[in-house]
């Protein structure tokens, strides 16, 4: 099933977008924005060859008339959004970025998915003076990014990111990076360096500027192919402070390609599999 959406698509609170047991791709024009919506999982959707939209009016939630302004080519944009699940979705090749939570948006879990052929690939804050999203906490975990993949694995500001067992396959600029004092817990990933060019992990903006906080942490990753990853000197190691109900084990970094081996989407082998 090919859907190419004349305008973004307006996802409304309490909704589950469920590609499994089809074929669905979003593609070629304007593609996912969760707006203003809180409790939304979408799963085992193939999102690519996104293009951004020009000011205009968008049918919203309820049937609800909605002007917006340019929007940029990403496959899923958040915007003040909370309690969204992103899970077993593969995005590739769309003309901004492939994912990007932004202006409060919070409670963000973003798991299983494929990500690759994408220059900026996931955007964690609007900008950097958007100071609201101090309040962002998002977790970043089971995914696999490349190959292909340039930038943003992701670029945090403002908030907390707790990025934990995924597989990064390379990079050209850098793989994680933020401005405006962020905080990331990097827990047992696996980053394999590419052949030749940049090796380094991460990347900071401004970080020696104005007395910015940075607390960019590595905790029991594993890096190969000469990858390196420049920490936060002293401090304390952010906490992902979960609830009960939140809280999982993250497995040692040597699983990782395990783990990630069924990113994307779900791939049924037969009428009987679930998935």
């Amino acid at each position: 099933m090919k859907i190419t959406l004349a305008k973004p698509l307006l996802i409304s609170s309490f909704t589950a977008i469920d590609g499994r047991g089809t074929n669905v791709h979003i593609s070629n024009n304007a593609c996912f924005m969760i707006f203003k919506a809180t409790n939304v999982i979408i799963h085992s959707i193939r999102i690519h060859h996104c293009k951004s939209q020009a000011p205009g009016l968008v049918v919203g939630p309820n049937g609800k008339v909605i002007s917006l302004g340019q929007v940029d080519g990403d496959a899923i944009r958040l915007v003040t959004a909370s309690k969204i699940w992103i899970d077993h979705n593969t995005l590739h090749d769309c003309e901004d970025g492939l994912l990007d939570v932004t202006r409060g948006s919070t409670d963000v879990t973003i798991s299983n998915n494929w990500f690759r052929n994408q220059d900026k690939v996931m955007l964690l804050g609007h900008d950097d003076g958007y100071i609201r999203d101090r309040n962002m906490k998002v977790t970043v975990v089971y995914n696999h990014f490349g190959p292909n993949c340039n930038q943003r694995m992701p670029r945090i500001r403002h908030g907390y990111a707790h990025v934990a067992n995924n597989l990064y396959q390379g990079w050209m600029q850098y793989a994680i990076g933020g401005s405006k004092e962020p905080s990331l817990k990097s827990q047992s990933n696996l980053f394999i360096a590419p052949k030749s060019g940049n090796k380094e992990v991460t990347w900071r903006k401004g970080s020696n500027e104005n007395g910015d906080r940075w607390e960019f942490h590595s905790v029991g990753d594993v890096f190969e192919n000469g990858a390196s990853f420049t920490a936060t000197e002293g401090g304390r190691v952010p906490k992902p402070n979960y609830s009960e109900e939140q809280r999982f084990k993250v497995l040692d970094a040597k699983s990782v390609r395990f783990l990630t081996k069924s990113s994307g989407v779900l791939r049924c082998t037969n009428k009987k599999s679930i998935c």
